[in-house]
């Protein structure tokens, strides 16, 4: 898809130069030209063709925002609460308690 656009900006670019160096063509043709037949069908046609993947996207998204994280429901809560902590920091309390021995 992307090749396709690029490959038409390209083409676009080159009859906006076609249409500046030309004797009876202006810079100002030039850049309307690049604008009307380049940029403008250019972009419309990759907002159109973009369409399922930010609809993928947003119902993604929302399916993420409505199904609440392992890690939140009361199970896992009691779960996670029974396991030592995972943490990147270090233990409050570098030494080690000392145990009796009985």
């Amino acid at each position: 898809m992307y090749l396709i656009a690029i490959g038409w900006i390209y083409v676009t670019l080159l009859m906006a130069i076609a249409e500046a160096t030309n004797t009876n063509g202006s810079v100002l043709g030039a850049v309307i030209t690049f604008l009307l037949y380049g940029v403008g069908p250019t972009a419309l046609l990759m907002y159109i063709l973009g369409t399922p993947g930010r609809r993928r996207a947003r119902r993604a998204r929302e399916q993420a925002e409505s199904d609440p994280p392992a890690e939140q429901s009361d199970t896992g809560a009691r779960a996670l609460s029974s396991q030592p902590d995972a943490g990147s920091q270090a233990a409050a309390d570098p030494i080690a308690p000392v145990r009796e021995e009985k």
